[in-house]
């Protein structure tokens, strides 16, 4: 999601003349919008099909004995699927970026920027945290992300600086703020209240993938250190009293929470409940999806119980602004909720529901 809106941005404003992409999936089977086929398809870019963790696949992308081809090297590339293995995580986590890290300091790059993720910090709900908050991971994906952090600040003369966003939404997400948004429209075709557990102040802070694409670029510049950490989260504060706000507005729906003690039941047998909800609202969509034959989509309300936990995602995304970043989407306005679901009913993997 993060990569195809980058490389948009980069075409878009003329910021580089040669852009390499590297990834295992090919654009053609994508699930891409037309404005970001494209920009793959700019005369700057060049697509390599590739798993950076094989050795043969790093020389395609990187060269051998320290070749320099880059200014610059974005590490987008993770494992971001939940309830995966330890041991994939680490593969396609941890060690994917320090061997990047590894091949980008000899081919000599200027800067490496590696994208964490700010599920890295212990949940709590009393104050936000700034880039030196506690740390306590709550996903086996945020585990393995801040073992990757300590791998690339650990390689001696990588100039490197790391970003944790929180929830990222916009046009091409998929697991940001997406199942909820599927969630709200499997709640449209149940005309039911969709109702969430916990209660509306439970944090789900958030960023916009236009701000992600721009605080990446511009952690490029000179000035800011090596080492550097950034959190991004954009100033809107979203809990689940805003976030279901927002999708009450885009689709027409009421909205609320089952209350603490319904919710203080469901922790007893939390991996039920969820299974329970995931079921409910599965069918749903896929009748709806069938409707409109829809057959395939990348999209889906599924949400696994790392996320569905009463865990606060709660987050101070202002130190980057010190070094002459600014969000411009520093609140979530329901147009631009309405613009990712338009242009993921454009290609046909969201059904025509808005109104």
């Amino acid at each position: 999601m993060v990569g195809r809106n980058l490389v948009k941005y980069l075409v878009d404003n003329e910021l580089c003349s040669s852009i390499t992409v590297a990834d295992k999936a090919m654009p053609q089977i994508a699930f891409m919008n037309d404005f970001h086929e494209a920009a793959f398809e700019h005369e700057s870019v060049t697509y390599i099909q590739s798993d950076l963790t094989r050795d043969a696949h790093l020389d395609k992308v990187f060269g051998k004995d320290g070749e320099n081809r880059y200014d610059f090297v974005f590490n987008l590339a993770a494992e971001t699927r939940l309830g995966q293995t330890n041991e994939l995580y680490d593969e396609r986590c941890r060690k994917l970026s320090k061997v990047c890290g590894e091949r980008s300091k000899k081919g000599g790059v200027k800067r490496f920027v590696e994208m964490s993720t700010a599920l890295v910090y212990k949940p709590q709900k009393a104050k936000a945290h700034t880039e030196d908050g506690a740390i306590g991971p709550w996903t086996a994906q945020a585990k393995a992300k801040l073992a990757a952090e300590q791998e690339v600040l650990s390689i001696d003369g990588l100039n490197v600086v790391i970003l944790r966003p929180v929830f990222i939404y916009g046009v091409g997400d998929v697991a940001g703020l997406m199942p909820r948004i599927v969630c709200a429209a499997a709640y449209k075709q149940l005309n039911e209240t969709m109702k969430f557990l916990w209660d509306k102040t439970m944090r789900v802070n958030t960023v916009h993938v236009d701000d992600v694409c721009r605080a990446l670029f511009h952690v490029t510049k000179d000035r800011i250190p090596s080492g550097t950490i950034f959190n991004l989260c954009d100033k809107n504060d979203s809990d689940q009293a805003k976030v279901n706000a927002l999708l009450g507005t885009v689709f027409g729906i009421k909205t609320g929470f089952h209350g603490m003690i319904i919710s203080n039941l469901a922790r007893l047998n939390l991996s039920g409940v969820i299974e329970a909800a995931n079921e409910k609202h599965m069918a749903p969509w896929d009748t709806i999806c069938r409707e409109h034959k829809i057959y395939t989509t990348p999209l889906s309300p599924y949400m696994g119980a790392e996320l569905l936990a009463n865990n606060s995602l709660f987050v101070d995304g202002s130190r980057i602004e010190t070094s002459g970043f600014e969000y411009s989407q520093p609140t979530v306005d329901p147009e631009r909720i309405r613009e990712a679901v338009q242009a993921a009913i454009d290609l046909h993997v969201f059904p025509p529901i808005l109104g």
